[in-house]
């Protein structure tokens, strides 16, 4: 009994090693975007160049639960303390993973709105260490670059915000029931009902049945713990969301945000909604409107702290 107590007492002190390193910066290396990908991007977003001028771009490699995992960060180039944003990137594996596109489009045109940027690959992704659990552990991935702000010289730890796109947003949500600490968040094409996510798309079942642990054992467990509609309740009510999604979208079907809409809705939870007639998943179309609702959204609620309305029925 004296050992068993000995090993409880060793195993929690492990645990408490590593979450105190959970966030420390390993390696951080300035990278810029090739001057090829440039001319590509730029086709795209014809601001692009401007954007990538006045920001500094990271390779990052920080701490998530004693594995090595690495990502992106952006900061601007000016002077001064600025607010925060962790992006959730969306597919899974190397499939939708953070490209020089993203950075432009995403990374860069935030920190021009005088952000700080930081975006993980997850576990088991782009050389890192563990394996992607795709909506599993790998959330806390997520959760571990809120203390990882406390390292880096220009970022307001005090002012964070969220951003997540497609698998992203089903990250998003999974986060925001395991912390209060971020003040907005923004969700763009984002998963929140699984099963019409493998109705809709069959071939996502190979997805969850190769990453989720226990998909053979219990498939409806694991597809509700990625489906935000079955536990909207458990978020952090003190943080406003803005969902985006456009009609057009068949990798993640329009009816998984208006679901989730409906359930914020159902239990009084700060939410704005943008529908976007004819928009394609990544809404690629309607950037500069998604670049205006966001911006706004995330200046009100993170950089300046405003408190939202009641939700209760009011006025004349």
């Amino acid at each position: 009994m004296r050992n068993y107590y000995l090993l409880f007492f060793l195993l929690l002190i492990f645990q408490s090693t590593v979450n105190a390193q959970n966030g420390k910066i390993i390696e951080q290396i300035p990278y810029t975007i090739a001057d090829t990908s440039m001319a590509q991007i730029e086709k795209r977003l014809p601001n692009a160049k401007a954007l990538i001028n006045a920001v500094d771009f990271f390779k990052i490699t920080y701490l998530s639960d004693g594995l090595k995992v690495n990502g992106f960060m952006s900061v601007p180039k000016k002077s001064g303390k600025f607010p925060c944003i962790i992006f959730n990137r969306g597919g899974n594996r190397d499939y939708g993973g953070t490209t020089d596109f993203t950075l432009d489009r995403f990374f860069a045109e935030m920190s021009s709105w005088d952000y700080v940027v930081v975006g993980s690959h997850y576990r088991g992704n782009k050389g890192s260490e563990g394996k992607e659990e795709f909506g599993g552990s790998d959330v806390n991935d997520v959760i571990n670059l809120i203390p990882f702000f406390s390292h880096v010289e220009k970022a307001d730890t005090s002012r964070i915000g969220m951003y997540g796109w497609s698998r992203g947003g089903m990250m998003t949500y999974r986060a925001l029931t395991m912390t209060n600490q971020i003040k907005a968040a923004v969700v763009g094409s984002g998963m929140a009902e699984a099963f019409i996510q493998t109705k809709k798309r069959p071939e996502m079942d190979s997805v969850f049945s190769e990453l989720a642990l226990g998909y053979f054992i219990n498939r409806d467990s694991v597809l509700k713990t990625r489906s935000a509609v079955y536990w909207a309740e458990k978020i952090s009510p003190s943080t406003p969301l803005l969902l985006l999604t456009g009609s057009a979208d068949w990798r993640v079907s329009p009816e998984e945000q208006l679901t989730m809409l409906n359930k914020l809705y159902e239990i009084k939870h700060p939410v704005r909604f943008q529908f976007f007639e004819g928009g394609q998943h990544s809404l690629i179309e309607y950037v500069d409107e998604v670049n205006h609702v966001s911006r706004n959204f995330l200046d009100a609620y993170v950089r300046d702290g405003k408190t939202f309305p009641s939700l209760e029925p009011h006025g004349k």
